[in-house]
């Protein structure tokens, strides 16, 4: 036992600096795959006879929750301090102040100096961050009762004045620090970890204390755990400082003393000034270690108040709004209704979240009345009639057969949980509306770290050593995906073992070097960023519970969404899905469009159109139902009615997956299902005998056992556990009777046999429960994701156009969703019309059943100057050319704007070819611009104002080939839209096997978050595509044999190939950028990140239209003209594709009379001929008559 305590500990939380570990998985000795859960720290400091420990983080108290309960655990006292950064003045935000941040230990001896701790942090964060959270003396010393403040290491005011010479400034500075703190708090830290400059102050330390009568302190500045960890302590900064083991960077340490030294080696170090020892163990007696509750047994639930409650508390308020408003949801209230309703407010008092609910309900009706669309439901939460009554939910609980147990119930009272789904782009305007009510310190948005996977582990660390780039992406290829740690990797008896990456570490020293150091790191925090949904409220300031941080301009938590929830703060989830922007969007487009308005509360969910296209597989942008898997699933299952919807979406998961050809016979053959007893049959039969949600497990326990609903959820809740007495107990309960564990009423259970039912069959059935219970999905859930997959596949149904509109202007920034989509309206014949200055909005939009390209989907279109351009032209009509746009919006329009929108097209309706502008614009700019200076400065005369604009002189140039107007395209659009580069390309023979759209599966997790993931069928799978060659790179191997990499091309999208140097001998003459090619080959999906075609060999592929090109050339165009404006620009486009077919235009004589004319000009009639001269004339207005001669 040794009386030394350290006092200045910096755990994984300094992030990318500290590397003591609060909390780390460790693979078991024992058992292959079994992880354990282990606090290196604690370990250390119990083998050292340690009894207390301080953790001082830089800058946060971002570990503190985590660093108490693992040292509570350990039987270790935990002392909560700080390495806080102090500058002269917080305020001041200039470059100069960035040398000027102090460090300063401070060590909470009591609740009060938690508080203050807890307050100072927060300052820092919010109102102090530059650069780094930085508090002043000034706040200091209104927050310094119940501190403990040493003086820190050689980054301390006082130890960098001593070292510049400086006595009596360091004195002045520490007299202030001593006279901040009671009596006997203030500490002159000394440190030596073995350098000079540490060793020059040491005596001047000592006097300084001496002559200010305050105690000097011994700690050592611990960032690692033992010497032997001084590597990995120095790799994770050389990744945090992105620099290299080579490279000599200042911040570095420049020695391996900071580690977790032993009491002995302290009190050796120190040996000649023995109370800096005794000084640690007084601290520590200082601190009560009980103060810091690590889990609450309530939760801080804010008191609701608004304007109409008029003297009525919460109680009361709910139980008129839900009587109120239950008329709404219900022609007649049955006395089934009547009961529920009842039933659940009276639990809902009982248990204390009266103010709970009209909380999570005012938000929700704040969004409804603002047009915010929002969610059926999420969760639990939809079982329950009150929430459904007063519009929280919008599913019907009764219909459905929802458990309010399942969310609430007196017999396990635990904080319910409402999770909100809102339309993602309106979702801050709700958390702004929560902040202006409750108040922005009652108002917290909840902090998330970001881990080390075992993957980013390996590849950050191999950067450190220099280790080339394609070396260690090819070293993590062979690390299986999802949750991992390396050792299981490495260790032949574990699931996940990689006989390749084991090689790797076996036979590579380099690769075990960086291995051995990833397997510290993995798992550290890397780096503080914002909670996707978790939002806390709180009845009063927050920082009085947990500190503040700051992530950009979001104000969150320290502590993430488990600890706030520990410290019995209200968090809610405030998700933001994207579905739901989806359908009000499209719902807008049909409004607009259409003049129809849709409704689903008043049209229902029974259109048997709408489970046709389920049960047809037409499911792309449906919700849940949108995956290749699910499709096939819902293919063979073919639905009739929600409930089937519910059932599949609960079902196609992971472990359930093994009863869905049960569950499909069952629903094909209704007669063929077997009930172990015929009070399952009311149970079970919407789900054809199989359990298939958690209230089904509920309810079995109910009839067949006399379970109350709230037992039966404890007894589910038992069974998941797995644990074998657990198991035992509560199979006896089940069949015998007794008292539920946990059950708070003490409820005596009957039991099955009691309730007539032999104990044979309450063996078997209790066997059933547990093979399904397992997997039983949340009914609840499934109900509320339900409704969303209808709606979605009504839209679909009958307004497909407008719903995926909606759904591509919703990914507008992704370029793959959005040509995904654009692909699928191309399949069902819906015309992509290229963006169009005169007619394109700033998204997508619907024209005349057709889409138009948004020009914000343009690269290089800014927001802000789209803005101004469709504010000009609804004030001042269409652009009449290339000139006139540039006038009209001269200052608000780039060149790079101007050619990226010449490149895709929006200038055609100018009726000039692409490449005659893109020669033209410079100069036409230049002259605008000069013109324009020259009026600023008074240059023209009286006379100049009389001249009309001389007319625009083009640099007139025949059209770039095919090839070239589509690289245009796909360079600033992302996409082809005039053709495709394999439109003379067709797989006549059907011969391709493989195109890019089967390589992905769109799926949904249990958030409703769309996921899209490899389908790992193709791996390893020899395929053979038509694609083109969209770009290409020669290399050599370290043997200087060529090979070449690059991506291919099809219609459908692009994937990575590799040509290694056998095959590049034969074929690799072949790669041309732009070349259509037949490709054979293996599919390597070995990293994730980039799937890629291994090429074995190349063949060109014959162009199939140009055989035929004689045929083609017949027939007449024909164009409907209404003026000399008109035809002037039909002339220019025709002659952008001159061929033998003539072209007629039927126009209004001089007479007045309709009359029909030939152009001289003859064309080609190409699909880009059509598509041209339909942006002038109209697309109903043109038309290629093959018939006609």
């Amino acid at each position: 036992m040794t009386d030394f305590v350290h006092l200045h500990v910096h755990s994984e939380y300094s992030l990318l600096d500290g590397a003591i570990r609060l909390n780390q998985s460790v693979l078991s000795d024992t058992e292959a795959d079994k992880v354990l859960h282990v606090s290196p720290l604690c370990e250390a400091l119990k083998s050292m006879g340690m009894t207390a420990c301080a953790i001082t983080d830089h800058g946060n108290l971002y570990g503190v929750h985590s660093f108490v309960s693992a040292m509570r655990e350990a039987g270790l006292k935990p002392i909560i301090g700080s390495e806080f950064y102090v500058a002269d003045d917080l305020t001041v935000k200039t470059p100069e102040t960035l040398h000027r941040r102090d460090h300063l230990i401070l060590l909470a001896k009591n609740l009060v100096g938690y508080k203050n701790l807890m307050k100072l942090s927060t300052v820092s964060f919010v109102d102090g961050y530059y650069m780094k959270p930085r508090i002043d003396l000034d706040l200091l010393e209104k927050h310094s009762e119940g501190l403990i403040c040493c003086s820190a290491c050689l980054a301390g005011r006082i130890p960098s004045l001593l070292l510049k010479g400086d006595y009596e400034g360091a004195k002045a500075y520490a007299i202030r620090l001593r006279d901040m703190f009671e009596e006997g708090d203030f500490y002159i830290e000394l440190q030596d970890h073995g350098l000079e400059e540490q060793k020059r102050i040491l005596n001047p330390l000592v006097t300084l204390a001496h002559e200010i009568g305050v105690k000097v302190v011994a700690t050592n500045d611990a960032h690692y755990l033992t010497r032997r960890d001084a590597d990995t302590q120095d790799t994770m900064m050389c990744i945090n400082l992105q620099c290299k083991k080579t490279d000599a960077v200042g911040t570095r340490f420049q020695n391996d003393n900071f580690y977790l030294k032993s009491g002995e080696e302290m009190e050796e170090l120190f040996s000649w000034i023995p109370e800096a020892i005794e000084s640690t163990k007084e601290i520590a007696d200082k601190v009560d270690g009980d103060y810091f509750v690590v889990k609450y047994k309530k939760t801080f639930i804010p008191h609701y108040e608004n304007d109409d409650m008029n003297g009525r508390d919460a109680k009361q308020y709910l139980h008129d709004l839900a009587w109120e408003r239950i008329h709404r949801r219900y022609a007649e209230i049955t006395p089934e209704i009547t009961e529920r309703l009842n039933y659940e407010l009276g639990v809902i008092d009982r248990c204390g979240f009266n103010d709970y609910f009209l909380i999570v309900w005012d938000f929700v009706n704040a969004a409804k009345e603002r047009g915010i669309p929002v969610g059926p439901g999420r969760g639990s939460g939809v079982g329950s009639l009150v929430a459904y009554s007063i519009g929280i939910t919008d599913v019907d609980p009764l219909r459905y057969s929802l458990l309010f147990e399942r969310f609430l119930s007196e017999e396990r009272v635990s904080m319910p949980d409402f999770d909100i789904d809102f339309c993602f782009v309106r979702r801050p305007e709700i958390i702004e509306y929560v902040v202006g009510k409750y108040g922005a310190q009652n108002v917290s948005q909840i902090i998330a770290y970001s881990t080390m996977s075992a993957k980013a582990a390996v590849k950050d660390v191999a950067r450190v050593y220099d280790v080339p780039f394609t070396d260690s992406n090819n070293w993590v290829k062979d690390i299986p995906t999802g949750k991992v740690l390396l050792r299981q990797c490495l260790s032949p008896d574990s699931s996940l073992y990689s006989e390749e990456f084991a090689n790797l570490y076996k036979t590579n020293p380099t690769a075990k070097k960086v291995i051995d150091t990833a397997i510290e790191l993995e798992g550290m925090p890397r780096q503080a960023s914002m909670h996707a949904a978790g939002v806390v409220i709180c009845g009063d300031p927050i920082v009085e519970h947990v500190p503040l941080s700051r992530n950009g301009n979001d104000i969150t938590t320290q502590f993430d969404k488990n600890m706030v929830e520990a410290q019995g703060l209200l968090k809610m989830d405030f998700l933001g899905l994207k579905t739901l922007t989806d359908i009000s969007e499209a719902v807008h487009y049909i409004k607009e469009d259409k003049g129809v308005d849709v409704d689903f509360n008043k049209q229902g969910y029974e259109d048997p159109a709408v489970y046709s296209l389920i049960a047809g597989g037409d499911c792309e942008a449906v919700f849940q139902l949108e995956g290749g898997g699910i499709k096939k699933f819902m293919m063979q299952l073919q639905p009739t009615s929600l409930e089937d919807v519910m059932a599949g979406i609960s079902m196609y998961r992971p472990g359930p997956m093994q009863f869905l050809d049960i569950f499909i016979k069952g629903k094909r053959s209704p007669q063929s299902v077997h009930y172990a007893h015929p009070l399952l049959r009311e149970v079970l039969e919407t789900t054809y005998g199989c359990i298939v949600y958690q209230e089904q497990v509920m309810q079995i326990a109910q009839k067949i056992a006399g379970y109350s609903f709230g037992g039966a959820d404890i007894m589910r809740r038992s069974i998941s556990k797995k644990k074998m007495d657990v198991l035992k107990e509560q199979r006896q309960i089940f069949i015998n009777g007794g008292v539920l564990p946990g059950d708070t009423t003490k409820r005596q259970i009957p039991g099955a046999v009691a309730n007539g039912v032999s104990a044979e069959i309450a063996n078997e059935l209790f066997d059933q429960i547990l093979k399904f219970a397992n997997y039983a999905f949340n009914k609840s859930h499934a109900a509320a994701y339900a409704v969303l997959a209808y709606q979605t596949a009504w839209l679909k149904c009958y307004y497909p156009t407008h719903f995926i509109t909606a759904v591509i202007n919703n990914r507008i920034t992704n370029a793959e969703e959005v040509e995904h989509y654009i692909n699928y309206l191309r399949r069902t014949g819906v015309k992509i019309l290229a963006p169009d200055i005169n007619r394109s909005k700033k998204v997508f939009s619907i024209e005349n059943d057709n889409v138009r390209y948004g020009l914000m989907g343009i690269k290089n279109v800014g927001e802000q100057a789209m803005e101004f351009v469709l504010g000009e032209r609804r004030a001042n009509g269409e652009f009449s050319d290339l000139r006139d746009f540039i006038v009209r919006c001269s200052g608000q329009v780039n060149k790079r704007m101007i050619e990226s929108l010449i490149k895709g097209g929006a200038f055609d309706c100018f009726g000039k070819t692409r490449s005659t502008l893109m020669a033209s614009y410079e100069r036409i700019m230049d002259a605008v611009s000069s013109d324009r200076k020259n009026k600023m400065e008074g240059q023209l005369s009286l006379f100049d104002e009389l001249i009309e604009d001389v007319s625009v002189s083009y640099t007139e140039l025949p059209e770039y080939d095919v090839m070239q107007v589509l690289a245009g395209e796909k360079e600033v659009l992302g996409m082809y839209i005039s053709g495709h580069p394999l439109d003379d390309y067709a797989d006549t023979a059907h011969e391709f096997d493989f195109s890019t759209s089967m390589l992905t599966l769109r799926e949904y997790d249990e958030n409703g978050d769309e996921v899209i993931t490899l389908n790992r069928d193709f791996a390893g799978r020899t395929v053979k595509m038509g694609c083109i060659v969209e770009s290409h790179e020669r290399k050599m191997t370290g043997k200087q044999q060529r090979f070449a990499v690059g991506r291919l091309e099809d219609r459908e999208g692009s994937i990575a190939f590799a040509m290694y140097p056998r095959a590049y001998e034969q074929y690799g003459m072949l790669l041309e950028a732009g070349t259509p090619m037949k490709v054979y080959g293996r599919v390597d999906l070995r990293d994730e990140s980039e799937p890629k075609i291994v090429i074995d060999k190349l063949e060109p592929w014959e162009n199939t239209r140009k055989k035929n090109a004689a045929a083609i050339r017949s027939g007449v165009v024909y164009v409907l003209v209404d003026g000399d404006s008109t035809i002037r620009l039909v002339t220019g486009i025709i002659a952008m594709f001159p061929g033998d077919v003539p072209v007629r235009a039927q126009m209004r004589g001089a007479d007045g009379k309709m009359c029909l004319r030939e152009f001289a000009q003859k064309v080609e009639p190409t699909d880009e001929l059509i598509r041209r001269l339909g942006t002038i004339v109209g697309e109903n207005h043109v038309r290629y008559d093959r018939s006609r001669k």
